[in-house]
């Protein structure tokens, strides 16, 4: 369908959004790094997150090194699923251009925020490769995953962004904020990431809204398969980085582990990056009642066999 179409907007919505924008934006220098240096003897990921306490075997010292290389793959994670969520907001922009101009302008600081938390994250980085040991490899290049994201359904990527971006915010609200034993500048950064997040999935929710009034049947049952897609490419991601993540830590936590340790320590990883990257957004219920009020029961159920063993793996 054409790019001209209108469909009715809640201009009031957008121009919140943009209030928001403008409310809370924040500098990287200025507002969250403020000339700090990263504490390595503090965790970066919290417990809740990381799954440490499922590994009774490792010392306080291989805890806080586990909670580090989650937490680096973590951020990284962040800056690579910005960089397809930057590209499609500019690309359903265009929607607007001759249209509502406020909503013209919630998605055009929408994209400028995504490409400041990427700047964040590249520069969360650096500061985290100049204190840990040699060796950690972040494997998915972020061009080619937003190269392959983007060739699903708009429908379907924004589904997948709006997952993302609440999950985000589940995360910093149920987890990171209240952990003490998280370095307070790791926390800041999370801290300003949710600020600009919360508006952002209140915009995800307007436009995969109106991207689906766009869709018959056929092409909503397609949109379906595409997000069930991205769902399992999520997965791959987690497969590989987990595999990555365990060489490493096996490589400088600074003691020998057994066969079933070492098993342990990998299972656990990507339990966790399942559940931080795939689980804790697909279960979460503004999402639910969101996809919910798109799909019907058979679509439901597709997803749902879909996600049935990532979800049950988990626990």
């Amino acid at each position: 369908m054409s790019q001209a179409v209108h469909h009715a907007i809640d201009s009031s919505r957008y121009a919140k959004c943009v209030e928001a924008s403008k409310r809370i934006r924040w500098d990287i220098d200025h507002d969250v790094i403020r000339g700090r240096k990263l504490d390595f003897g503090k965790k970066f990921l919290p417990d809740g997150l990381s799954m440490a306490a499922k590994l009774p075997f490792l010392s306080a010292e291989g805890q806080r090194l586990f909670s580090q290389v989650q937490g680096r793959t973590y951020a990284n994670v962040f800056g690579l699923v910005e960089r397809f969520i930057g590209a499609k907001v500019l690309e359903i922009s265009r929607g607007h251009w001759l249209g509502d101009q406020v909503a013209l302008e919630a998605l055009v600081r929408f994209t400028d925020e995504e490409l400041k938390h990427q700047e964040l994250f590249r520069r969360l980085e650096t500061m985290v490769a100049a204190g840990m040991p040699p060796g950690y490899r972040f494997l998915p290049q972020p061009n080619d995953v937003a190269q392959a994201v983007l060739a699903a359904s708009t429908w379907a990527v924004l589904a997948l962004t709006c997952n993302i971006e609440l999950f985000t915010q589940l995360h910093y609200r149920s987890s990171i904020d209240s952990d003490m034993q998280v370095d307070p500048l790791w926390k800041d950064v999370f801290l300003f990431h949710w600020k600009e997040e919360s508006q952002h999935a209140m915009l995800d929710e307007m436009e995969w809204l109106r991207e689906d009034e766009r869709l018959d049947s056929a092409q909503r049952d397609r949109a379906v398969d595409d997000l069930i897609g991205l769902v399992s490419a999520v997965d791959g991601i987690c497969r590989m980085q987990a595999t990555a993540d365990a060489e490493y830590f096996l490589q400088t936590a600074g003691r020998e582990f057994d066969a079933a340790q070492a098993r342990a320590i990998s299972d656990t990883l990507l339990a966790a990056y399942r559940g931080q990257y795939i689980v804790s957004g697909v279960q979460d219920a503004r999402f639910l009642a969101i996809l919910g009020s798109m799909i019907d029961a058979r679509q439901g159920a597709r997803i749902n066999a879909a996600l049935a063993p990532i979800v049950g793996a988990g626990h």
